[in-house]
């Protein structure tokens, strides 16, 4: 007689941490399906990709805020970058600097103010709210100081920059280079999350400042480098939204930040810290692209009630991950 040994099968499971993303996917999957069947035109080529192009900058900004808010901070202050970045863009280009020299400053005006905040937080150890919250203002009153009137982008090199995407055949469907940006912005803090040593202690940091430190991992640089993606998201974010607008005006982005902090929490990264995922929150700002663009479609409702919906999902989404943390625990 011969006695046979199977092996069982190794189970997927998903764990706890990855079940808000799913949701986010299944709702967003949700609102696709209901807007294709009640609106003509709605699963379109062009409607996608017009998604894409309305919503790059708070890709950009969403990208930025999930480093953050997984240390277990906050930045409060990624909109009024956003506006300076854009101000500076406008203001620079109108002045006639090479376009070579504007694009890269745009970006280190927040990259600085990331800086700033993420040593304030650090050496002063002053909270995340309170540091951010002065930036907000330091980079809203600088935009108004440097151009109290909106500012057009007339350069030549700027416009035909913007001007130029990939188009897929007669479909409608196309990527500018805005677009382009964004996702390359996405795909790289996907891998520096998942695949290098600075995105591990970033996860780290959320589940515990102490625990990080015994494992004797960069706690204090990690900590001010969150900071410096999120300005440097932040300053990619007003210049896309230059691109998109072709304008800088010192009064854009006001309320983005929190925009953006719902794209990512809806998303799924929890706001206690220690656990997300960027394409969580790239889900959750086309949630958020969905919601409007599916009331802009009804056309008979006010756009506040977006600010309505995605208040509902925020809170959904806020104690879904409650019930998860405590099944941990």
């Amino acid at each position: 007689m011969s006695t046979t040994t199977q092996r069982a099968r190794p189970r997927f499971r998903l764990s706890a941490a990855q079940l808000p993303v799913i949701g986010t996917f299944v709702v967003l999957a949700l609102m696709l399906i209901v807007g294709g069947l009640r609106y003509d035109n709605f699963l379109s080529a062009r409607m996608l990709g017009n998604l894409l192009i309305n919503n790059s900058f708070l890709i950009a900004l969403a990208v930025g805020m999930t480093f953050v808010i997984i240390t277990g901070g906050i930045d409060l202050s990624v909109g009024a970058v956003l506006a300076l970045s854009a101000i500076v863009t406008a203001s620079t280009l109108r002045d006639g600097w090479p376009i070579e020299v504007v694009l890269p400053m745009a970006v280190l005006v927040g990259s600085t103010i990331g800086l700033m905040h993420g040593l304030i937080i650090h050496i002063f150890k002053v909270q995340p709210f309170i540091a951010t919250l002065a930036g907000m203002f330091f980079a809203r009153g600088l935009c108004f100081v440097i151009a109290p009137e909106s500012i057009a982008i007339n350069d030549e090199s700027f416009v035909t920059l913007t001007g130029r995407s990939i188009a897929f055949g007669s479909s409608g469907f196309r990527l500018t280079v805005a677009v382009m940006i964004a996702l390359a912005l996405v795909l790289l803090a996907v891998y520096i999350l998942h695949y290098t040593r600075f995105g591990r202690t970033v996860y780290a940091l959320g589940g515990g400042e102490q625990s990080a430190l015994m494992m004797g991992l960069p706690v204090a640089r990690s900590k001010v480098l969150a900071y410096v993606v999120s300005g440097t998201c932040a300053g990619f974010g007003g210049l896309l939204f230059a691109m998109f607008s072709r304008s800088g005006y010192a009064l854009t982005g006001v309320g983005m930040e929190l925009d953006a902090i719902a794209a990512v929490v809806i998303g799924g990264t929890l706001l206690t810290g220690g656990s997300g995922y960027v394409l969580g929150s790239l889900l959750g700002v086309f949630v958020l692209g969905l919601i409007q663009t599916i009331i802009t479609y009804e056309g008979t409702l006010s756009s506040w009630w977006t600010k309505i919906v995605i208040g509902v999902l925020l809170l959904i989404f806020v104690v879904l991950q409650r019930l998860l943390s405590r099944k941990r625990e």
